[in-house]
């Protein structure tokens, strides 16, 4: 009997070696090397016909047609993928289980009416997805289900059917006869989403991949897979929050700044199309550590509460902790208070929240994240009718920041009565066109007399 022979695959860049060894040496990852069978190449009992021969073109000779893109009437996916699905093109949608990927999907295959859809599941019966459509409560005239987890069958019945639009879930759990290692390998996996870019690109149909991700929080399989496909898209949010936040890491046909935010509901996904008014809470009692941060993601502005207390430590090594803020950043920012403004925090715990399981990276959160500090240091309310936009220098001085008139607009349209920024973005803005009242400041103490003195 002959001996099989087996390599070792790193799982975050493909590098192949003979034995297994801890880091590697093509990616410097350590610990991602996985044993797998060495591929075969089999004679596949599908053998998809080619519609066309490629040929060299000059430059010059190749017309230009814009990409044609189909409306997928979901708002918040379309702005992700830039104006919608592109025909030929791969998307791929990662996140954590149970986060609402699968339900997603089903929801733009069943809203597409006009359009026929293969919906292919290999992780659930027809049975449990009648039961999840039933709850959506879509109407599924155009949608045709395939329980199939062999990829040669799949695309032997996405020739018969000819659908528009092919929705996989998930790839993962699909396997060729053309490798022979188990499914959701790195090799089934590479040639799995190479076959299926094959007959996207040659036949012009737009295909919806849905992935799982390991628990670095990566999608899981090489990076090739990630190189294979068109757009990337990363489905985030805590499964104890009603919020999601679909991101785009990747996108060939469009801009990576754009986000979708969803709300989970038991009916499904609902779009949530003005996140400011949910982001916010609606208590009217005035209470410490709370401010209100004009932020943007993308090309939308929104506001967001974000919320801090600081209490005395009650063992020697004070505590720091930040959900949905970069905790290294709030580290400098407590940094600038002790030095530049004089507040003593060393030997307090100083916690940070983001409401709503929202997390921003935008450097113009950092003026409201040292005020609701401060506020809470002090256990003094700040005015619920105010928000602040500027990033926070190492020297104290209020930064500017960008797209400062769409933050203002936001901040009036909520009926915020004033908004704090930097000195240096009122040189640049209309004042007079705002009824909301725009205080420009050059450092965090001006900010901090304006907003304490009686």
């Amino acid at each position: 009997m002959a001996k099989i022979k087996t390599v070792y695959v790193c799982s975050n860049c493909g590098n192949k070696v003979a034995k297994w060894v801890g880091q590697c040496s093509a990616c410097g990852e350590w610990n991602t090397f996985e044993e797998e069978i060495e591929q075969k190449v089999k004679n596949s009992s599908y053998t998809p016909a080619r519609k066309f021969i490629s040929k060299p073109k000059l430059i010059k000779d190749i017309t230009y047609e814009k990409e044609q893109r189909i409306d997928t009437l979901n708002n918040e996916f379309n702005r992700v993928l830039g104006g919608g699905l592109v025909r030929g093109s791969i998307v791929l949608i990662g996140g954590e289980p149970g986060i609402g990927k699968s339900t997603l999907a089903l929801q733009i295959a069943a809203r597409l009416q006009k359009y026929k859809t293969l919906y292919i599941s290999g992780e659930e019966s027809l049975q449990q997805i009648k039961l999840r459509a039933e709850r959506i409560s879509e109407e599924y005239n155009n949608c045709f289900i395939l329980c199939e987890t062999q990829m040669e069958n799949i695309l032997r019945h996405s020739e018969e059917l000819d659908p528009d639009i092919i929705v996989i879930d998930s790839i993962q759990t699909v396997h060729t006869e053309r490798s022979d290692s188990s499914p959701g390998s790195i090799s089934q996996i590479r040639e799995c989403t190479t076959e299926i870019m094959k007959y996207a690109k040659e036949n012009g149909k737009p295909v919806l991949l849905i992935g799982h991700i390991n628990k670095e929080g990566n999608l899981a399989g090489p990076k090739v897979l990630e190189h294979i496909v068109d757009t990337v898209l990363q489905f985030e949010g805590d499964r104890n929050h009603i919020y999601r936040i679909l991101r785009a890491s990747k996108n060939r046909f469009g801009s990576t700044n754009e986000i979708g935010i969803f709300e989970m509901q038991s009916i499904g996904l609902r779009e949530v199309t003005n996140p400011s008014e949910l982001l916010l809470s609606q208590n009217e009692e005035a209470i410490s550590g709370v401010t209100v941060s004009a932020t943007i993601e993308g090309a939308r502005p929104f506001l967001i509460e974000i919320q801090a207390l600081v209490s005395t430590a009650a063992y020697g090594n004070p505590q720091r902790s930040s959900t949905g803020f970069d905790i290294r950043r709030l580290n400098m920012l407590l940094a600038v208070l002790e030095k530049r403004a004089g507040f003593r925090l060393a030997q307090k715990d100083v916690f940070l929240n983001v409401a709503g399981g929202i997390k921003i990276d935008d450097p113009a959160g950092d003026l409201a994240v040292i005020c609701s500090v401060l506020s809470s240091d002090i256990d003094i309310a700040l005015p619920k009718d105010t928000c602040f936009a500027g990033e926070v220098g190492l020297s104290g001085e209020i930064r500017p920041v960008t797209r400062i008139e769409q933050r203002i607009s936001e901040a009036e349209k909520l009926g915020f009565k004033r908004i704090f920024i930097s000195r240096y973005n009122t040189k640049s803005i209309d004042i007079a066109k705002f009824k909301i009242k725009i205080i420009g400041a050059g450092k965090v103490e001006e900010v901090f007399r304006n907003l304490l003195k009686k």
